[in-house]
């Protein structure tokens, strides 16, 4: 039988919400029952309360947390200003933690969040739902078995609308730079260049980002990482100058070929089996991919975000019950938080900085 779960709902209206189906996902696991929600919003609270079908609510989460002992909290805000309050309240009182992404604002407190868990040997899973997609995972097999060649270098861009530049690096470039982990490793340095309107970044530029961010600077940001084996990897996004289908997504380039990557659950991947990268030249067709592999139909359901959250919380689930690292967990989400501070203490320094960063602080605070 499996093993049941009580469930505390932590949202804040008008202030990062409930995420991306952070608080509903649970309705769809027999094993789960939602006992309470907490919002400061009164209306909020009480439209969650129907909508998780929780059955209480409070307006302070600590409140909550400290009444109701859940086994797992849901942290749903897409602002990451109060994640590190909401996270060490949740472990002050047993709770794993399922977590909207990003997830925190600075390695400071990344590194206080992974302390306090791993002393109080709990779970922490953030929902970046492609990591659980299956289509990933046959991505991976392929690269190891050498379907593309020898992996050369990953190529990743953000959304690059109207929050191009640094606010899309920590919203949507975090997707990418964990994509650019899960294929090849940790990355051993970084370099980049942040711009503003056409010239180097400095303190005048700093901003308080929106979504909770921090200090954020800059609408135009290039960066490079060297990965193991050689792997090179680059991130870049210029406000207001995506494309259309959007480019937001990873390239990997093989020496026989190139995969692309999109983010989401069962979102199909592209393979082009072409060692020039040059189908115009070559006639290579690209071809998609599924989970049951290259150019066969996709049959796996709920295809999506919900699809993408139930997975992963069931992957929490198991690693609470196995003594083991969820697929997406906090060590992962530091180190997306460590890949965008080193864009800008590598601007900061005009030099590629070493990972990991000897500096914690958000380097945005240190520009002269």
């Amino acid at each position: 039988m499996a093993k049941s779960y009580r469930v505390a709902v932590i949202g804040r209206t008008g202030k990062g919400n409930y995420g991306h189906g952070i608080d509903t996902v649970w309705s769809a696991l027999p094993n789960v029952e939602v006992v309470a929600v907490a919002d400061e919003h009164e209306v909020g609270r009480r439209t969650a309360l129907q909508r998780t079908k929780a059955k209480t609510a409070y307006a302070d989460f600590r409140e909550m947390l400290e009444t109701e002992r859940p086994e797992i909290v849901a942290i749903g805000p897409r602002w990451i200003d109060q994640h590190r309050d909401m996270m060490l309240a949740a472990a002050e009182y047993g709770g794993h933690v399922y977590s909207e992404k990003p997830f925190v604002p600075t390695l400071v407190q990344a590194d206080e969040v992974v302390r306090t868990f791993e002393m109080k040997h709990l779970k922490l899973a953030l929902a970046h739902q492609t990591r659980q997609c299956p289509v990933v995972h046959l991505v991976r097999r392929l690269l190891a078995g050498g379907e593309i060649g020898q992996l050369l270098e990953m190529r990743g861009r953000g959304k690059e609308d109207h929050r191009g530049g640094g606010e899309d690096l920590w919203v949507l470039g975090s997707h990418i730079l964990d994509l650019m982990r899960f294929f090849a490793g940790d990355p051993t340095d970084c370099h980049a260049v942040v711009a503003q309107a056409g010239h180097p970044v400095t303190r005048a530029d700093v901003v308080m980002g929106n979504e909770g961010l921090g200090p954020l600077a800059g609408d135009t940001i290039t960066a490079r990482y060297s990965f193991p084996n050689g792997v090179v990897g680059y991130f870049s996004s210029f406000r207001k100058q995506g494309g259309s289908p959007s480019r937001f997504g990873l390239q990997l380039l093989g020496s026989k070929g190139i995969i692309e990557v999109f983010t989401g659950y069962l979102e199909p991947a592209w393979i082009l089996r072409d060692s020039s990268w040059s189908p115009g030249r070559s006639g290579a067709k690209w071809l998609p991919i599924s989970s049951n592999g290259v150019d066969q139909p996709e049959t796996l359901p709920d295809r999506g975000l919900h699809g993408g959250n139930v997975a992963a919380v069931k992957n929490l689930m198991a690693a609470i019950e196995q003594d083991r690292q969820p697929l997406c967990s906090m060590y992962d989400g530091r180190a997306s938080v460590e890949m965008i501070a080193a864009v800008y203490e590598s601007h900061r320094l005009g030099r590629t900085v070493p990972l990991p960063l000897a500096t914690r602080e958000n380097p945005l605070t240190l520009l002269s």
